[in-house]
């Protein structure tokens, strides 16, 4: 159930996206009268045997094709943190450009938000461990298991976050 009946929107689809230039996870919420479902989850591969260019129009094609079949009135991009690895971080940042960049140019309003975002607004915690989000993320979308790959459900835990914040921005409207 959204945090709040009083602030949920009516109806609205989110799309989270949990960036990887190898492996990028998405997730589709729909919210109907206030109630969340799990829409859509995967993960949007390339061959890492391409050259980087042809990777990246890759995944912008695909993320393209999602955000025409499932019509998100938003998205929401978990942003990329610091990896001790300067190559994987750069792939992941490239990566989620491209996601930027598909959702822009389809007109939806994006946000970015850390991974530590993401837990506290799910777990309550910042640095929750990843099987309590994914726990949180079964029991708010009524899920018999956790999604998987485990990317796919980091996206959807990034579209319930939008969906938290998204709430609190309007209680804040409203007051």
């Amino acid at each position: 159930m959204f945090p709040s009946g009083l602030y949920a929107p009516e109806h609205m689809f989110v799309l989270g996206i949990d960036p990887g230039l190898t492996t990028t996870g998405y997730g589709v919420i729909e919210v109907v009268s206030g109630r969340e479902r799990a829409v859509a989850a995967g993960v949007i591969r390339t061959n890492p045997d391409l050259p980087m260019a042809s990777r990246l129009a890759e995944l912008h094609l695909d993320l393209s094709g999602l955000i025409a079949e499932h019509r998100p009135d938003a998205a929401a991009i978990e942003r990329i943190f610091q990896n001790r690895n300067r190559n994987t971080a750069m792939a992941a940042a490239r990566a989620s450009g491209v996601a930027l960049l598909a959702a822009a140019t389809a007109g939806i309003p994006v946000d970015e938000y850390t991974p530590s975002a993401v837990k506290m607004a799910l777990a309550g915690v910042g640095d929750a461990p990843k099987d309590q989000v994914e726990r949180v993320v079964c029991l708010r979308l009524g899920l018999e298991a956790i999604p998987g790959p485990a990317d796919a459900a980091d996206a959807l835990a990034v579209a319930l976050c939008h969906l938290q914040h998204s709430a609190a921005r309007r209680i804040e409207a409203s007051a």
